[in-house]
């Protein structure tokens, strides 16, 4: 995911970085930018849980899904403010 949209996720990272710092100056950039980036995760998050929400292993999903934004969050501590108004 961050090799395929190294641009968009370097340059969020940027962004995310310096709305840590300054909430109030970054707020518009990071919301627009974050979405485009929460968008690409989604993505990434459906494909990687799709196969396993049938079938034997369904019970699992979820708890997929929460390991997956888990690691997100490392990477992108505040992505959950994306949108927050």
């Amino acid at each position: 995911m961050l090799e395929e949209h190294k641009i968009l996720m370097t340059n969020f990272k940027e962004i995310h970085d310096k709305y840590i710092q300054d909430e109030e100056t970054w707020k518009k950039i990071f919301n627009e930018e974050g979405k485009k980036a929460v968008e690409i995760i989604r993505q990434y998050e459906k494909q990687l849980c799709s196969k396993t929400n049938s079938g034997t292993y369904s019970k699992f999903s979820s708890n997929l899904a929460d390991k997956f934004w888990a690691e997100v969050r490392l990477y992108f501590p505040r992505i959950d403010f994306v949108g927050v108004k």
